[in-house]
């Protein structure tokens, strides 16, 4: 369908000051530039109800790093582990604050969000061994829930890393993944990515910069943690991918659901039609995005909640 006209409106804005490629930035003034950009897209909008929130401390082999927990106003008996997106490299529990409130809202679900440390101080598998570590502290210290391991962008790869790490150590079991809009192909070689990767607020460069930053070139098809395409998926819980139609990484994402299928994985692929990448920050501004929003997590619910056999 079109791309819808309130994303037009940011990309035409966007193009009279169009902004330097990520490459050509310190890695600070890219942190800088991804807060402010997330900041902007709130809106002012009131912040989505929870019944607390806090900020904690874990401890790691090598230092530590930080989580911060929301309790839901409507507890359910649920929990999610999210990491979010930015590369690796940029955006923390700031810039998805309202993700993580949305999702506790909507599915009656403590939500830990992980701080894990970024790259390039921070490069595979620093950032994966800090999820890890955020999914079973928050496993141990939330016990007997519906456990979602949940990300978006490069979170949704870390999100797949750590579900392959429970299955195969036996640490922990989830109920769900959450992948909104995943990186699956890190040689980045999809046409959407030719489609799509200029001019529609994601940038193909910015996303090859983001993996240099994070794994070394040699290691990239070696490793099923960030060569998702490649990974074996079996036994992995079931999947809701969320894709968006105008997104470099949209045929990464129905290429991701297409493998996990293969390999017996129940999956549910929700398009969005008419956005691009980074949806879920958009959502307080755009309302096409808040719908899409809407149809994730309403999937997730579909898969947590048990099909009634008739008798």
């Amino acid at each position: 369908m079109p791309l819808d006209r309130f994303i037009r409106a940011l990309i035409q804005w966007q193009a009279v000051d169009r902004p330097a490629p990520v490459r050509t930035l310190t890695v600070e003034q890219a942190r800088r530039r991804y807060a402010d950009s997330a900041a902007r897209t709130r809106g002012g909008a009131a912040p989505e109800a929870v019944a607390a929130v806090s900020d904690r401390l874990i401890g790691a082999r090598d230092g530590s790093f930080g989580v911060r927990v929301y309790l839901p106003v409507t507890d359910r008996g649920r929990l999610v582990t999210y990491l979010h997106g930015g590369g690796w490299v940029v955006g923390d529990v700031d810039t998805h604050d309202g993700v993580c409130r949305r999702i506790a809202a909507a599915l009656g679900a403590v939500v830990v969000s992980v701080d894990y440390r970024r790259a390039p101080e921070h490069p595979h598998p620093g950032p994966l061994q800090d999820g890890i570590a955020a999914a079973e502290w928050a496993d141990a210290g939330f016990p007997g829930r519906e456990h979602v391991i949940a990300g978006d962008s490069a979170g949704a790869s870390l999100a797949v890393g750590i579900a392959l790490h429970a299955r195969d150590h036996g640490t922990m079991g989830f109920a769900a993944q959450l992948l909104v809009y995943p990186p699956a192909d890190p040689d980045l070689t999809s046409e959407s990515v030719t489609a799509y990767g200029s001019g529609y607020l994601s940038d193909a460069d910015d996303l090859r910069w983001y993996y240099e930053q994070y794994v070394p070139e040699p290691r990239r098809g070696t490793d099923p943690a960030i060569d998702l395409l490649r990974a074996d998926h079996r036994g992995l819980p079931p999947a809701v991918i969320g894709t968006a139609e105008y997104d470099a990484l949209h045929d990464d994402g129905v290429a991701l659901a297409a493998r996990m299928a293969a390999d017996g994985v129940a999956v549910q692929q929700v398009p969005a039609p008419g956005l691009v990448h980074g949806y879920l920050l958009l959502a307080d501004v755009v309302p096409a995005a808040a719908e899409a929003t809407g149809r994730v997590l309403a999937a997730v619910e579909h898969a947590l909640t048990p099909v009634a056999v008739p008798h």
